[in-house]
């Protein structure tokens, strides 16, 4: 039987080889030959398909298909039709007209990619014709959008491909994903490391001269599904360990469409949740035999990681000045407070951490979030401890990012295919935290792939509260691996910038694992300091992990 994958690949190849258009359907393929399709014609008189059924569209999709694909292969996709027991007599006309003609309409406006390796999902890249982002006026850089479907689940994962700015086809390829988790990754792109920012005012794209795209190509990928303009109809994914399966398929799809950077290094970055996510995405890359890419570091930002070290320094980040390096937040009862409940929270960790299941991780993560009650009630910024927390989420300047992806022209130019674009999903919020998600450990992932001697860059804004520099400070020197006595033993060194020679944080480091203290930013550091962060990137991507002076 010949699969939708394959008529899709022969079909697009065979596009270039006869010169026809890329009309969209409903417009004549072949307007100047008379149609001509025998197995169409045969089956009308078999009484296989309705006559009255054969419009021009029609006509014209089956003299595509039967002068691209192999007649055997035509008869055995219909054979198959014919012989599935969930089609009528009398639906199966319109039925298999359909599929034709759907099989058509997408090869029109998709590069499909798949795998026999990963049967079970497929890529496809939106070729630009009724879609295209490059008319957004977000980079001038080659750009692509698409969506990577798990069949199976019916789920389906979006995202967006900026070229480099530099040199594309030598520089490194960088994932980033956004945290929540729930939270989309249009945020990083469009408020934090991206091509460009928002205008609150007139909704347009303003250039950003620090994004990351600056000297690597960057994919901002929307997972886990239910994100952004990612969908499913019917299944969730709930734990880091399914998203982490996903990402690698959609990563080996990826590099097999762009296969001319599957040799380039490569790089997963984000913040907060990703903490989560990508230590164990960068562990079922490393344990892959059959990858087409390489992991060449990965660098998170911000991370919840280790909760059980974690949970401990919101005490000093709130109350201890001369620690935090700001000021003391709540009054000293409230401190007192905070270290009475961290045993309780201590001993449910450890539960989590030792049986892994929701009925240890849930009340763990429900007990434990209530330290974050005396902090709450100053009205500061979880994010950024130098302001006060306004609006939903404590940035009003992301509500015009909303306002912008929704706007149909611009969802239009992207592909999208959901109703809205939400940029944090309380309901895939609450099936991680149901799943009792939040509270695992993952910092045993980052000892696994550091073993493995591929480099890891924790940094982290000083003036965050939510994920402080203080708790990832904590959780990387305790970290049990065979470099812990290089690392915690290397000097703490300060960091400036190349680009202006700024201050701009300290820096310990044994040559693969490194910490960044990234001075005056909150958890969104390319958003607080873009000149700095650039200058980070560019740095750990050089090769420079220890950012020597």
């Amino acid at each position: 039987m010949v699969g939708f994958n394959t008529l899709f690949t022969i079909i697009s190849a065979s596009y270039a080889l006869l010169g026809v258009s890329a009309n969209p359907i409903g417009q004549k393929v072949l307007s100047n030959k008379l149609n001509a399709h025998g197995l169409l014609d045969k089956y009308i008189q078999e009484g296989v398909f309705d006559k009255s059924l054969i419009n021009d569209e029609v006509s014209n999709a089956w003299e595509l298909l039967e002068s691209t694909v192999n007649k055997d292969e035509i008869e055995s996709y219909v054979n198959s039709i014919l012989e599935d027991e969930s089609y009528s007599t009398s639906k199966l006309a319109k039925s298999a007209i359909k599929d034709i003609n759907s099989i058509l309409e997408n090869v029109l406006k998709y590069d499909y990619v798949s795998s026999d390796e990963l049967s079970s999902y497929s890529l496809r890249v939106n070729k630009h014709l009724d879609s295209d982002p490059s008319i957004l006026g977000v980079d001038t850089v080659k750009q692509f959008t698409g969506y990577f479907d798990i069949n199976e689940k019916d789920k389906h994962l979006f995202f967006w491909f900026f070229e480099s700015r530099n040199d594309p086809i030598n520089d490194p390829v960088i994932l980033w994903l956004n945290g929540g988790p729930g939270c989309s990754s249009m945020t990083g792109l469009f408020f934090e490391l991206g091509p460009s920012s928002i205008n609150g005012t007139t909704l347009k794209p303003v250039n950003n001269p620090y994004s990351w795209n600056s000297n690597a190509s960057i994919i901002f990928l929307e997972q886990p599904v239910g994100v952004g303009y990612s969908y499913a109809e019917k299944s969730k994914v709930s734990t880091t360990q399914q998203a982490a399966e996903d990402v690698y398929a959609f990563l080996q799809l990826f590099f097999t469409k762009f296969i001319n950077l599957a040799g380039n290094d490569f790089h997963i970055a984000g913040e907060s949740y990703a903490g989560h996510y990508i230590p164990n995405i960068a562990s079922v890359i490393a344990n892959k035999k059959e990858k087409i890419f390489n992991l060449s570091s990965v660098m998170i930002g911000n991370g919840i990681t280790d909760a059980l070290i974690q949970y401990y320094h919101y005490i000093p980040m709130a109350c201890n000045g001369t620690e935090s390096g700001y000021k003391q937040l709540i009054p000293d009862s409230d401190c007192q407070k905070m270290e009475s409940m961290y045993p309780r929270c201590a001993a449910l960790i450890k539960s989590c951490y030792y049986l892994k299941s929701a009925l240890t991780c849930v009340p763990a993560n429900l007990y434990c979030e209530r330290m974050m009650g005396p902090f709450e009630k100053t009205g500061l910024n979880y994010y950024d401890i130098r302001k006060p927390c306004i609006g939903d989420g404590c940035y009003p300047e992301m509500a015009p990012i909303d306002k912008y992806l929704n706007q149909p022209e611009v969802m239009k130019a992207l592909g999208s295919e959901v109703k809205s674009y939400v940029g944090c999903d309380n309901q895939v919020f609450r099936n991680f935290i149901l799943s009792g998600d939040e509270p695992k450990p993952f910092q045993q992932f980052i000892s696994e792939i550091l073993e493995l001697s591929i480099p890891v860059l924790l940094y982290a804004g000083d003036k965050d509260y939510i994920c402080n520099w203080l708790g990832n400070r904590g959780w990387s020197n305790e970290l049990e691996w065979s470099g812990k006595d290089t690392f915690t033993n290397a000097t703490i060194e300060n960091w400036y910038s190349k680009i202006d020679n700024s201050h701009a944080g300290t820096v310990q480091s044994n040559g693969l694992l490194t910490f960044l203290r990234v001075f005056d930013a909150g958890h969104m550091v390319p958003f607080d300091q873009p000149s700095n962060s650039l200058d980070m990137v560019n740095r750990w991507i050089s090769g420079d992990f220890t950012f020597a002076n």
